[in-house]
């Protein structure tokens, strides 16, 4: 795993989500995460079932964010599970070992060394900057990256107001995957946002 790992956002419009995905698709994405905070389960189930399609289209693992059994539904490849979500070792043992399941770890690299333990596919720190999504202390040291690739053998993910510039101090750093929502969805031009993502990677 290595790239820009896409997030989609908070939209209920189904055709744009789908419209947009696949322009970034098209560029090289290295993982879908779908994550609509405020959808509702019909909703929900529509959207990530669209996407999962889209995925599969492009060869590239879809993520579920938070709802497992909504993983388990569609046999998406995975869930990422954040603090309040069921632990890293429950999902792991729902999924079983072919699934991913990755871990929000924030700033704090105890809860990426527990995620280990509890067979997480890869580690996620953050945010490191400010979000035009989610709203969170913006306290994560750039060096976690620097300290969690020398102990843990997990990739590791960097999420919080990404944009190509600011991800690059991170990438050199160690950072396998860079998460994005709106650096991506919002941009003027989506494929020229998801090319700039991939060169901190050599993609």
């Amino acid at each position: 795993m290595r790239g820009l790992y896409l997030v989609t956002p908070n939209w209920d419009d189904t055709g744009r989500l789908l419209d947009v995905t696949e322009q970034a698709l098209q560029e090289g994405v290295a993982l879908l995460q779908y994550r609509h905070k405020n959808a509702d389960a019909a909703l929900r189930r529509e959207q990530a079932g669209a996407l999962l399609l889209l995925a599969r289209k492009y060869g590239v693992p879809f993520i579920v964010n938070d709802f497992i059994d909504l993983c388990e539904e569609l046999d998406a490849d995975g869930v990422h599970v954040g603090g309040t979500d069921i632990s890293v070792a429950q999902a792991r043992a729902r999924l079983g070992k072919q699934k991913l399941v990755g871990a929000s770890c924030y700033g704090d690299l105890q809860l990426a060394r527990q995620a280990q333990l509890g067979g997480a596919s890869y580690m996620a720190f953050g945010g490191f900057y400010p979000s035009l999504v989610k709203q969170y202390p913006v306290t994560t040291d750039p060096d976690i990256v620097l300290q969690a690739k020398r102990e843990i053998a997990l990739p590791c993910v960097v999420i919080g107001g990404m944009t190509p510039e600011n991800a690059a101090p991170l990438a050199t750093r160690g950072a396998d995957l860079v998460a994005a929502i709106s650096s991506v969805y919002l941009a003027d031009d989506v494929a020229i946002s998801v090319r700039e993502f991939n060169k901190l990677f050599g993609n």
